[in-house]
């Protein structure tokens, strides 16, 4: 039976934390950064955790569980 492969846009994406959680990367953060406010900008740079209701889907496209 063939390995199981691990979604490649998923990984570019999350990082597991070292508790378990995984990271995300804010959206709106890439162009078009003229209209937005300084502060909006600032906030978006940040890195947040994945919601628990996403939690399951992601861990299945990274094959973690």
């Amino acid at each position: 039976m063939p390995k199981q492969k691990t979604n490649s846009a998923a990984k570019k994406r999350f990082k597991l934390t070292g508790t378990g959680k995984l990271k995300r990367k804010h959206a709106f953060h890439s162009h078009i950064l003229t209209k937005k406010t300084t502060k909006q900008k600032r906030n978006l740079a940040h890195s947040s955790t994945v919601h628990p209701t996403n939690m399951t889907r992601i861990k299945a496209l990274l094959r973690l569980s």
